[in-house]
């Protein structure tokens, strides 16, 4: 095998991986609504979680699902969670920061509208609203207490803001602003919940203090979840967003990172899994949502489809108050885009790979390693176009003697095409004794057919990694290059970077040998510009220039070597000889 029949290998390996990932986004069902799975039972001594969705339903129908009604739906769930008095109409707080904007009414957060991030570069774009009420979109973070022995809160009634509804905003120079609401119960128990939103953070502070006055111990376990309309996204190669994962993950000591596609929510059943040091998550193009307990907390993962909407739970802490006592437990809603710093400043492990590289671990390490390359350049450039031109010439320059071996081979191999062509005529259709003619020719030269196998091994996995950072990082969401380029994350929208591409591609096949190879395979290089031009007229116009501007480069090198080493070896026999048998 020569260098040309690896090079083909690689590029079609490459083709073929790319038009995977497309057929499986094509052929993906649509989560208009998930697939009921068969009730697991919840963990002893809880008590049971309210409903997760406020649309009311029956008590059969709940039953069945194993999630009790709310009770303003339903008396038969009074069987299950008691109330300690009729739930009140709900209040909800307008309160705002320098990045968010929530809606919140104690138990729900009912909006979250992204104030830095716009829909799109038009003129008076509204910002991005990640939470919203919209039957059509639902989406929410909720938290409530559930108890076996002792009326609770759930999510959906109980807490009332502790100050009267209204809107809150962060004072000019102020570092955060609270709102906290309460619940009374009959016995005595309050408990205060408290929404903290700090400058410049994502990151909700969320803080639930009980409080016992009355004579009796009160027992309760807290949970927070995610519950959310799975989004229809339209799919092809001209819409970034259906290169990214949708759906849920959730990270623990035991099993590290997991993830579940909303599409195949309830293929498995329900998870319910104990976990530690954990986190629960949606993902979706460049933003989540994320309920992060404290570390220490023991607390159980569940997964659950409430009425076709995708639900993850973190169940617990459990806490036992006694008269006169009061305790605490605190978590973080983080809800916003995807900032590899901000996520990371949360301290706690694995958030960060809510930034879904790859489901392939070697290209989300690659990638996480492209993207840190990347920030330092840009820091440097203040754009991220030249940003990615810089990373390609640090990938040159890394791969710069590898790649001079390449092209040294190459030289050697175009020299050698009068002789090989003189071995394919002597040995016609014998092809076992072509090819050991010429490895014994290869080997009297000194050149090495595999010399070109290297740098392409390496190039490949870069490339690929830097398809899913360009689709991932929502740092370079809408952000520009030169002139015609407004968005790297988009196509060129006049596809003169697949052209440019087409050109070079066309350029370097001219000066690549085709030592060795059969018609065949010499129509199949001759269509290679064609086709990888056509497939990148669709993908993120930051992945084109990165292709375009190493290709040009690696043409540059390729000419220098052969002009520099370009002289053919010495003939082992007199000029114009035949070759002996």
């Amino acid at each position: 095998m020569n260098q040309t029949r690896v090079f083909l290998f690689f590029a079609w390996l490459m083709v073929a991986t790319l038009l995977w990932m497309e057929w499986g986004k094509f052929n993906a069902p649509k989560p208009a609504g998930l697939a009921t799975a068969t009730s697991q039972p919840q963990p002893a001594n809880v008590g049971s979680v309210p409903s997760a969705s406020p649309v009311p339903q029956s008590a059969a129908t709940a039953a069945s699902a194993g999630v009790p009604v709310a009770p303003a739906v339903s008396a038969a769930a009074n069987n299950a969670t008691a109330t300690a008095t009729a739930a009140p109409a709900r209040q909800s707080v307008v309160v705002s920061s320098d990045l968010l904007r929530l809606t919140i009414d104690g138990g729900n957060v009912l909006e979250a509208v992204l104030l830095k991030y716009p829909q799109s570069k038009a003129a008076g774009s509204p910002p991005v609203v990640l939470f919203t009420q919209d039957p059509a979109h639902y989406y929410t973070a909720q938290s409530g207490w559930t108890s076996s022995k002792n009326p609770a809160p759930n999510h959906l009634s109980g807490f009332v803001p502790e100050n009267g509804a209204g809107a809150v905003n962060l004072a000019p120079g102020a570092a955060s602003v609270s709102v906290p609401f309460v619940w009374n119960g009959p016995s005595g128990v309050v408990i205060r919940r408290t929404y903290t939103l700090k400058r410049d953070n994502y990151a909700v502070d969320v803080r639930d203090e009980v409080v016992n006055n009355g004579g009796a111990p009160w027992e309760g376990t807290i949970y927070r979840q995610l519950e959310r309309q799975p989004p229809v996204i339209k799919t092809g190669m001209t819409n970034p967003e259906s290169f990214s994962f949708s759906g849920a993950t959730w990270y623990s000591v035991q099993k590290q990172y997991e993830r579940l596609k909303f599409a195949k929510y309830m293929d498995d059943g329900k998870l319910n899994q104990d976990a530690s040091g954990s986190w629960i998550a949606m993902l979706q193009h460049h933003f989540f949502s994320a309920w992060i307990p404290d570390p220490k907390a023991e607390v159980k993962l569940q997964t659950d489809e409430i009425s076709g909407r995708a639900l993850i739970r973190e169940l617990g802490p459990g806490f036992n108050v006694a008269p006169g006592q009061r305790v605490s437990t605190d978590a973080r809603l983080y809800v916003g885009p995807k900032l590899i710093q901000q996520m990371k400043a949360q301290g706690v492990p694995g958030l960060d790979r809510a930034v879904d590289y790859s489901q392939f671990s070697i290209f989300a390490v690659i990638g996480q390693g492209l993207f840190w390359i990347l920030s330092h350049l840009h820091s440097l450039f203040g754009n991220w176009g030249w940003s990615i031109i810089g990373l390609v010439v640090l990938v040159k320059l890394a791969l710069y003697p590898l790649a001079n071996k390449q092209y040294e081979s190459a030289n050697k191999m175009r020299a050698l095409a009068p002789r090989v062509a003189q071995l394919r005529e002597r040995y016609g259709d014998d092809r076992a004794k072509q090819q050991a003619a010429m490895m014994e020719l290869y080997k009297k030269e000194k050149v090495n057919p595999m010399g070109g196998c290297l740098p392409i091994l390496v190039t490949m996995p870069i490339f690929l990694a830097l398809y899913w950072v360009l689709v991932e990082s929502v740092e370079l969401r809408q952000a520009p290059w030169f002139l015609w380029i407004q968005d790297l994350t988009a196509r060129d929208p006049y596809f003169i970077l697949p052209a440019l591409n087409m050109l070079v591609m066309w350029t370097t096949q001219k000066m690549t040998p085709a030592v060795g190879m059969d018609p065949m395979q010499q129509k199949m290089m001759q269509f290679m510009p064609l086709v990888f031009g056509v497939m990148m007229a669709f993908f993120p116009s930051g992945l084109v220039l990165y292709w375009v501007t190493n290709g040009s480069l690696g043409l540059l090198q390729q000419w220098w070597v052969g002009k520099k080493h370009g002289k053919p070896p010495a003939a082992p026999e007199a000029k114009g000889k035949a070759i002996s048998k």
